[in-house]
């Protein structure tokens, strides 16, 4: 019977690791070191476009080219691999895959700190730039400020209680949102970006020194043991 029992329970659990994974999760590989993105399944042409270049190795050898602590570090721009527009001094940050992404704003997501977002130009539709990306380090709000920027950012917009309780306690950047697409989040390693937006830079807020990346798509049963684990832990 123990035999059996043990059996059984052998095969629940390779039946509940063989399924497909609720979340696809990418790794960020710098010399500051490494954090995970779970991509949100909330906005899909994101996830789904972020996918494809990760796979096609698009953002391999790209750099980090603006970096503003207490606020975000940018990267995805395709001329940063390109010796001759990447020198030192040179300006960053209009490189392109020549199509946009339409805007997907959620209420539910937010720019909390950690959170992968979508750059852009100043269209009037604010869809996403095809390519490029910010991670959201931030800094911690009061009450009182966040109460001026609804007033004068964010034209009146209320943010949510919850959402407050997060800027107030975690940090953020709450005059971006509803104006920027949020498409996934940091589950491991925030400390690459905290890093990362402390490095020495130009006026123009480009490093003094390169930072490039190296992105890769998690395995499927990576993502499944990151669904197990973040399941537990919430």
């Amino acid at each position: 019977m123990k035999k059996i029992l043990t059996i059984t329970l052998l095969l629940l659990t390779a039946v509940a690791f063989a399924g497909t994974p609720k979340n696809q999760y990418v790794r960020i590989k710098t010399s500051y070191g490494d954090c995970i993105i779970r991509l949100y399944n909330e906005t899909p042409q994101h996830r789904d476009n972020f996918v494809k270049l990760v796979k096609q190795g698009f953002y391999n050898g790209t750099l980090f080219h603006r970096v503003i602590q207490n606020f975000m570090i940018q990267g995805g721009d395709p001329d940063s691999k390109d010796p001759k527009k990447a020198t030192p001094g040179a300006e960053l940050g209009n490189g392109d895959v020549g199509y946009t992404v339409p805007a997907e704003f959620r209420d539910s997501l937010f720019h909390k700190r950690g959170v992968l977002a979508a750059a852009r130009d100043e269209n009037p539709k604010k869809a996403s730039s095809g390519c490029q990306f910010y991670i959201v380090e931030g800094k911690r709000f009061t009450n009182g400020k966040l109460d001026t920027l609804e007033q004068t950012r964010l034209k009146g917009r209320k943010i949510p209680q919850w959402q407050r309780d997060y800027y107030t306690t975690v940090g953020g950047v709450p005059h971006l949102d509803q104006n920027y697409t949020v498409y996934g989040e940091v589950v491991f390693g925030i400390d690459m970006v905290d890093r990362i937006a402390a490095v020495k830079k130009d006026e123009r807020d480009r490093p003094v020194v390169d930072v490039p990346m190296t992105v890769e798509l998690l395995s499927k049963k990576e993502c499944r043991q990151l669904d197990k684990i973040l399941e537990i832990a919430n």
